[in-house]
């Protein structure tokens, strides 16, 4: 294993088990699901309860791909879709800055998610292991492509923000 695979493997563990933590407590922590659904539900997304439901799958699978380096390209566009919706919803109202509630935080784990699945998950991931390719611009087109048209048609369908007041 070379030092550029001890890389990437270091940054698909950390954000991938940071997307876990994210879905573990969306599901276990504070409010649980039902929180998470009243969250959701407050910043227009319907129905609240799938959404909710929705979220903590998405986070477990994009994690646990991103981690495991399994369906890289797949695994990536879930957590692009993920903080798509994320950044749009929760985060855009705010600006930039994350210390302002901002998508610092939700591009970063976009980026970072599109450059694993462009640059490969590395020789230590089951992807390697079970000799599955889909790297370099494939696997930039499918993290981005398949990561924001599933953002999109979310939105689109899903998400009925409330008008604000002057």
């Amino acid at each position: 294993m070379t030092h550029v695979d001890t890389a990437i493997l270091l940054i698909r563990l950390c954000v991938g088990l940071t997307l876990v933590a994210h879905g573990w407590n969306h599901l276990f922590g504070g409010g649980r699901i039902a929180g998470a659904a009243g969250w959701y539900g407050s910043m227009g997304l319907r129905p609240p309860l799938v959404q909710a439901w929705m979220s903590v799958l998405f986070e477990f699978a994009a994690g646990i791909g991103l981690a495991a380096g399994f369906l890289t390209p797949l695994a990536a566009a879930a957590a692009v879709g993920l903080m798509t919706v994320a950044g749009v919803v929760a985060h855009r109202p705010h600006g930039f800055f994350v210390f302002r509630e901002g998508y610092e935080y939700v591009l970063m784990i976009a980026v970072i998610a599109v450059a694993v699945a462009t640059a490969g998950p590395g020789k230590a991931s089951l992807d390697h292991a079970i000799g599955l390719g889909g790297v370099g611009w494939a696997g930039f087109a499918i993290s981005t492509g398949v990561g924001l048209a599933g953002a999109a048609a979310l939105l689109v369908t899903s998400w009925r923000p409330q008008p604000v007041n002057p």
